[in-house]
């Protein structure tokens, strides 16, 4: 489509006007009347509209006024409206807004509502790390640029050190430079701060700002209370992060606070990061700890990124900046050249490129999430499916049980199996491997002694439910699982032999999709697989077949083993299903 086709006739739907799953029964009703909290109102009745992880980020702030105290959180309203009365002491510094006030809009103070408002039970900051992405020139530099300077010195910390950080100490500098030139506008900041090269210093309370790049050899003993780190992007990996967070270990209220554009390289360790927030914001993972926030544009937009309409989910702050004009001459530019599409889709429209289709929604996912009683269960017949795990996957166990009519869904359980001494090699992301340490705690994961699988523990577990259960057939992928299949067959138990190529896993992976869109599945609420699932994209051959796939990225720590588990359970319970609807063999 080129850009002159959008008339305002065009007929084209707009996808995030719709309400999310819930959102009838928020408590609106604990909101006040600060701009902040018009902004949660807005984004949920469709005044501003906005992606579905914005809308996640305010349901995520409400529901906690309603909860957050059962998990020792209070919200500081007076400490938020305070940090918000702070942008009344700076000053734009350049352009036609310089030497004016700043004027937050309503998504800024919206952001800074929840980062200095929430707390923990002891008055400490609840937010130590923050992730924020929007597309350019929606005023990132300029809004980081008067958090660095409240946070080094209106902050309540004595002798803190905040840091500008990037890759290069010259990117590190552009927001310093912001800082530096928003202090020389504002008389009241003047009498406060002193301003050197590369230095913003108050010698009262012994604090200071700088600049910090990998390439300043500064690095080590930094005692951190803030850190903004810019453009996350194009960072090469998580090195300079994991410095400032090893740096922060003597601060009660430190703050790392991730600011950052889309990039070009899904193998980036900002990409990994985003995945983390937006796991947290969809509920795959709990962080208390971890405030994301997440400005782009919705799966059912992307084909439509000419319309106008959809823009300003990634640009907040469309109409001011960036200018509306200045984003047509981009897109029409866009529209015809391809090299040009890239650069737009990513840095204007906050894009990944090549960003993965989600297979099944996290909202269908969810209406599948029957109880699922592993003791009313027991006697009860069921399909088993073994996926083992390589070097760096989970070994997964899967009972499909089959229902006793065709109106009840197919019940699933899992196991899974992670070696004690390897945890750090398989899930090298920090968030994500404190994540599957927490479901080893709760039990949702068992971990072998050693640094591989024993899969003594995995036959034992089999042989336990065999005992609890009536296992009809236990499918197998013949990779890696011989001794496992010659021992569980000296049970007389059945192994039936299922491999994962394209013609095999085709017709069983569309039949759990169908299912599952169906909510002809139920999983019981399990966050290992909810948290699988995310990670399952789907590879599809020349003949239009399927099958699921794990992103190839590196060091990923996604992992889809107990996905496709259950979609062999599943296949071999349909195949041989009396109860219900006959069992159907699908070509």
């Amino acid at each position: 489509m080129e850009l002159e086709d959008l008339t305002e006739e065009a007929e084209i739907p707009v996808a995030g006007e719709r309400a999310l799953p819930g959102m009838e029964e928020l408590p609106m009703h604990l909101l006040g009347d600060h701009p902040a909290e018009q902004y949660c109102r807005d984004v949920l009745s469709g005044a501003i509209l906005a992606c579905r992880y914005v809308k996640l980020a305010v349901i995520r702030h409400i529901r906690d006024l309603e909860h957050g105290h059962e998990r020792g959180l209070w919200f500081d309203r007076e400490a938020a409206e305070r940090r918000i009365e702070f942008y009344r002491f700076c000053r734009h510094y350049e352009g036609e807004w310089d030497g004016k006030v700043m004027e937050p809009a309503p998504f800024q103070q919206f952001i800074h509502w929840c980062i200095y408002g929430w707390k923990n039970a002891d008055g400490t900051r609840r937010f130590h790390m923050v992730y924020e992405t929007m597309a350019r020139k929606n005023g990132k530099s300029t809004d980081k640029a008067s958090d660095g300077v409240h946070t080094a010195f209106f902050d309540g910390e004595p002798g803190a050190q905040v840091y500008t950080a990037a890759t290069k100490k010259d990117q590190a500098k552009i927001i310093h430079r912001c800082s530096t030139r928003m202090v020389e506008k504002s008389p009241a900041l003047r009498k406060r701060i002193r301003v050197f090269k590369n230095n913003l210093h108050n010698e009262e309370t012994a604090s200071r700002y700088e600049p910090l790049g990998q390439d300043s050899n500064t690095e080590d003993g930094l005692n951190v209370h803030a850190a903004f780190i810019d453009e996350y992007h194009a960072h090469p990996d998580a090195g300079m992060l994991n410095v400032l967070k090893n740096g922060t270990g003597s601060r009660r209220n430190w703050l790392i606070w991730i600011v950052t554009t889309a990039g070009f390289d899904k193998g980036s360790a900002c990409f990994e990061e985003q995945e983390y927030a937006i796991g947290i914001l969809e509920g795959i993972f709990e962080d208390d700890a971890y405030f994301a926030i997440v400005y782009t544009l919705d799966e059912e937009d992307k084909e439509n990124w000419l319309d106008e309409r959809v823009w300003i989910k990634a640009n907040p702050n469309l109409g001011v900046t960036p200018k509306l004009e200045n984003m047509r001459v981009l897109a029409l530019e866009a529209s015809r050249k391809t090299s040009a599409r890239n650069d737009f889709l990513v840095k204007r429209l906050n894009l990944w490129t090549e960003t993965t289709t989600t297979w099944i929604t996290s909202d269908a996912w969810d209406k599948c999430g029957g109880e699922v009683n592993a003791e009313w269960l027991g006697g009860a017949k069921c399909f088993g499916a073994l996926d083992l795990s390589s070097t760096i996957d989970i070994s997964a166990w899967a009972k499909c049980f089959p229902p006793e009519n065709a109106r009840e869904p197919f019940r699933f359980l899992w196991k899974f199996f992670v070696p004690a001494e390897d945890l750090k090699q398989r899930f090298p992301n920090a968030q994500v491997h404190s994540q599957i340490r927490n479901w080893i705690r709760l039990g949702y994961i068992t971990t072998t002694p050693g640094n591989v699988i024993d899969y003594d523990f995995v036959r034992a577990a089999i042989l336990e439910d065999a005992e609890q259960y009536s296992i009809e057939e236990i499918a197998y992928d013949p990779y890696n699982a011989s001794q496992l299949v010659n021992d569980l067959q000296k049970e007389n138990l059945t192994l039936v032999e299922f491999r994962q190529g394209f013609l095999t896993m085709s017709p069983a992976a569309k039949d759990f999709e169908q299912k599952a869109l169906s909510g002809l599945l139920a999983h019981g609420g399990n966050p290992v697989i909810r948290w699988m699932l995310s990670c399952t994209e789907i590879a599809t051959d020349p003949a239009g077949n399927i099958k699921p796939v794990k992103p190839d990225r590196g060091k990923s720590v996604k992992r889809i083993d107990g996905i496709v588990a259950a979609i062999m359970a599943l296949d071999r319970a349909v195949k041989n299903n009396t109860n219900g609807e006959p069992g159907v063999e699908v070509w």
